[in-house]
Order: structure tokens, then sequence, then C-alpha cells
């Protein structure tokens, strides 16, 4: 876009929610596993999907604009990109386009100026509850989302492993972990380990049937505002800071120091904010937190106050070869 001229570019940027959309759109109709490993015409995709054949070839002729599918006539072809969309693809995207695509993000989008106005979420206009009291009462969405955040995992999770020794700790704990994705993986990695992981007890419940890892891995419900956190000798909180706005950010880790005894570890495993002026997913996913919770994606100073505000010095900021990088912070 930097070499457009500038009416050009203004034009794109003005208009660029429908590349979005579309996008979305193909991860809903299943076009990338219709289309699987061969080539096929806009028509027999068209039939495949269940979709109008003319505006599917529209549709792809604009993605493909973009590196999304090879279009080749009325011939469309499988590119990197689009391979990403599809279900069996071992690091699919397919369900992290659609979660985009859901309402809640798609109209908290829409009502962003009253972020920019007052500093609050926007989420809360478009949908009562907020972006998580939506999915709590829309339990297919939730599960889109639970996928969403799974696929990010299965990139993100090897990355950490691959720069982070765990094999000196005894006691992890897993803060806010989910379904346990990343707990297991640390536990499997070092055998003589045991982990915890804490979660809201409704979570922390259906997380049991995912496997203790042979008696290594408890689970503990609660409420990290309210509730004492488990003694360990290194806390793991990853995608959880970025979700609060830093009067939350800091209760959160000052939970974590009231139960770290001396030079426990802590990590925050977050996108940060990059330096470079040009565009960056972080300062996209940036927005997109100050719409939904009023919460933000942080650069390393902004990590460093948060931390030793609540008793932590950072030591060490990892880059992880992804999006996502580990700040390593010591009890003092």
């Amino acid at each position: 876009m930097a070499s457009e001229d500038p009416f050009t570019s203004i034009q794109q940027i003005s208009a660029g929610y429908f590349v979005s959309r579309c996008l979305h759109c193909a991860a809903e109709l299943g076009v990338a596993d219709a289309l699987g490993d061969s080539t096929k015409s806009v028509e027999d995709l068209a039939r495949d999907t269940g979709a109008d054949a003319d505006g599917l070839g529209r549709m792809l002729r604009l993605l493909a604009s973009y590196g999304v599918f090879g279009i080749q006539g009325a011939v469309v072809s499988q590119t990197a990109l689009s391979s990403l969309l599809r279900s069996d693809h071992p690091q699919s995207m397919r369900d992290f386009a659609r979660m985009f695509g859901l309402p809640v993000n798609w109209r908290s989008a829409e009502v962003l100026l009253h972020s920019l106005r007052t500093g609050d979420a926007a989420a809360p206009i478009a949908f009562e509850g907020g972006f998580w009291g939506h999915l709590a009462a829309h339990p297919e969405e939730e599960r889109l989302f639970g996928s969403a955040m799974l696929g990010k995992a299965k990139v993100h999770i090897p990355a950490i492993l691959s720069a982070y020794d765990f094999s000196t700790f005894r006691e992890v704990a897993d803060i806010g972990g989910g379904h346990g994705h990343l707990i297991r993986a640390i536990l499997q990695q070092t055998p003589n380990a045991r982990g915890i992981l804490f979660d809201q007890p409704h979570v922390a419940e259906a997380s049991r049937t995912g496997g203790d890892e042979g008696g290594r891995l408890a689970f503990q419900g609660g409420d990290f505002f309210k509730d004492d956190l488990p003694n360990a000798d290194i806390y793991v909180l990853m995608y959880i800071i970025h979700d609060w706005a830093d009067a939350p950010a800091r209760q959160i880790i000052a939970a974590v120091r009231r139960q770290a005894g001396p030079r426990a570890k802590l990590l925050l495993i977050e996108s940060e904010i990059s330096d470079d002026d040009g565009p960056d997913w972080t300062k996209t996913l940036d927005i997109v937190m100050m719409a939904l919770f009023a919460s933000r994606q942080r650069t390393t100073e902004q990590y460093r106050d948060l931390l030793s505000a609540e008793g932590f010095q950072l030591q060490r900021v990892i880059n992880t070869g992804t999006d996502i990088t580990i700040f390593e912070a010591i009890a003092v």
C-alpha cells in the first residue's frame, strides 16, 4: 500500500473491512475445505459450498489479490494463505477467521467511537454483558472462540517451549490456563515437574477431561481477583494481562505476588507492541482489546512498570520467533 498514491490508499483503507468480511465469509462457507488439494472451477466450488457462483467468484477475485486463494479465469487454486483456512491444516486458522466474523466482534468495531470518546469498552454498548457475557449466553459462539484460541496455541506453545527452559522448576502454575494446553505441554517436556491449572471453577472442572498427566496436574477453581492463587516456583499467564486495563492487571499480578515465594518467577506471555512504524498485528490487536474490554497491548516498558509496581523485577524479554513474547520477571 505504501507505493500507492494517497487517494488510492485512503480508498483502500476506508473500505478495507469488506476484505476482512470476505475472509470471514470464505472461512464460514468452508471454501478452502471444499477446494482441498485440488483446483476447482468457481461453479463447482459454489455448488460444494452452497454459494452463488457469481458472488463467490467476485469474492475470490478480491481475496486472491491479497494472496488468499489463486484464481486464473474461473479456476481456483490453494495458496499458502488460503491453506490456513482448511480445517485439517495442523495450524488451521479457519475458526480464528470465523471468530472475528462473529457479531460480538463485528458490532463492537461498529461502535468503536464510543471507546475513543469515553475510554470505555464498546462491546457492552453492542451487547448486554459485553464480550464475555455474550459468549456465555451463546454456547456455540463460545465454542468457536475456544477453538480459535486453540488454533493460536498450536503455533505459540511449541515456540514457547523452544524459547524457555522449564526444566529447573518443580511446581508450575498456569493462571487462567483454560483447558490446559500450555501446562500439559510444559509437563510433557519436564517429566519431573508438577503443575497446577487455575481458572474459573467451571473451566477448571471441564479441563479435567483432558487428563491429569499421570497425577502430576492438579486443578484449582477460583477467581484471581478474590481467591488465593496456588503456591508455585513459576507462574505462567498467557494471553491474560492484555484482557485488562492497568488497574485490574496490577491486581492480577499482585495476587501472584502474594503467593509467590522469594525469587519465584512470573512469565507474562503476550504480544508486544512493535516499534516498527509499519502495519503490525499487535497494533490491530490493541484496538480490538480497546473495543472489547477497554484493555490494551503493551510495550516492554509498560510491562516493566506493571510488574515493578507489584513486587516483580523484569529480568528478560524473550523473543519466541512468533508474534508473542515472554516477559520473565522475578519476585523481589
